[in-house]
């Protein structure tokens, strides 16, 4: 087993980045795994690392990235770190610490960067977000709310009819750009918003935002809450038996957060993805070989935020062997063609194209697919 695939470098001081085990390594390509390790993204960062050692663990059998060994350093991204994230990061880049960032934080985050980063490095941002980012050299690869939104609202309110929807989210760009989306929706097919939310991260206690939502009369409710957040409005949810009343919708709850919620408060929770781990496809039973072969059988569940690292990992590799010096024009809205392997696909190659969104009801402490678009 490759060490740099098994032991990501955890810097604790930033002088340990630019004159420890780093300086020593340059030999070596050095990702800079930017997830969120502490907060109420927190629970995802087990499944990303995870799932960003089984990229690293398949490039290193192979030729690394452009014949160098790949090693992950771990930043902590986390909205709530004491970490200055920008400060950190330049460091990183103007000492030579770190050749690449593959990133699943929240926007916010992103949106600071992409005015550090400056195309001096690729930056690979992996996670759902709200769509519209242009900065050269910085790639968005994962779904937007016009992919991943508008189908399942319309099969929840054909099947259900709900009178009315609530939306309720986390106080930043993704939830209120999915929300705008979602009422546009809403307004077209005539169906009436009932309540509209934003709280700041680490609530714990959900249950005057249920009552209110229980109150409010509506039948269908938009969850945009992040990780611990949409688990403790789900336990709230659960405990006020509000599922007998209104069904669920989310974009961001994965299997994680499903086991944290508790199977009896996952009744009637629809979710809208383009990846769960128990997708029966080609591409996933080969990166299910390779996570399990390197981890064991009690890894940290695979979902799709751990699935954006694998897969981000691997477009970085990709990128680099097509476009060594062009990626610095590219970005999202221009996206030269880079096919990588991925997890979300039906097979083992992404090709350009938007991968498919699947809708899966959760059924106890699992997600059973129940469609695609």
């Amino acid at each position: 087993m490759n060490r740099f695939a098994s032991e990501p470098f955890v810097p604790t001081e930033l002088d340990e980045l630019r004159d420890g085990p780093l300086a020593a390594a340059r030999s070596t390509y050095r990702i800079a795994l930017l997830i969120p390790l502490c907060g109420a993204a927190g629970i995802w960062a087990p499944s990303c690392i995870s799932s960003a050692q089984a990229a690293v663990e398949e490039l290193n059998r192979a030729n690394g990235v452009n014949g160098r060994k790949v090693q992950l350093i771990m930043i902590d991204s986390a909205q709530e770190s004491s970490l200055p994230i920008e400060e950190t990061v330049n460091d990183l880049i103007e000492t030579g610490s770190i050749d690449a960032i593959v990133g699943m934080h929240i926007s916010a985050i992103r949106q600071r960067l992409s005015k550090v980063v400056r195309q001096r490095i690729p930056y690979i941002y992996t996670p759902l977000y709200e769509g519209g980012e242009t900065t050269a050299g910085l790639y968005a690869i994962g779904e937007t709310p016009d992919e991943q939104l508008g189908p399942p609202i319309e099969l929840i309110q054909s099947e259900y009819r709900p009178k009315s929807w609530a939306l309720i989210g986390n106080d930043y760009v993704w939830p209120r750009m999915s929300h705008l989306y979602a009422k546009s929706k809403l307004k077209a097919m005539s169906v009436d918003l009932a309540y509209e939310r934003y709280l700041p991260f680490g609530l714990s206690n959900m249950a005057r935002h249920v009552e209110e939502i229980g109150n409010s009369g509506a039948e269908a409710i938009l969850i945009s809450l992040v990780g611990q957040d949409a688990v403790a409005f789900n336990r709230a949810f659960g405990a006020a038996g509000l599922h007998s009343r209104v069904v669920r919708l989310s974009c961001a709850i994965d299997e994680n957060a499903l086991l944290a919620s508790g199977a009896r408060n996952a009744k009637r929770l629809f979710v809208a993805s383009a990846y769960f781990g128990t997708l029966p496809t080609e591409a996933n039973a080969a990166f299910k070989e390779t996570y399990y072969g390197l981890h064991g059988d009690q890894a940290p569940v695979l979902n799709a935020l751990g699935q954006s690292t694998y897969e981000g990992v691997h477009f970085l590799a990709g990128l680099l062997a097509s476009y060594p010096e062009t990626w610095r024009t590219g970005s999202l809205t221009n996206a030269l063609p880079v096919i990588h392997r991925s997890g979300r696909k039906r097979n083992g190659i992404q090709r350009p194209g938007r991968a498919p969104i699947y809708l899966a009801r959760a059924d106890g402490l699992k997600f059973e697919v129940i469609t695609s678009f």
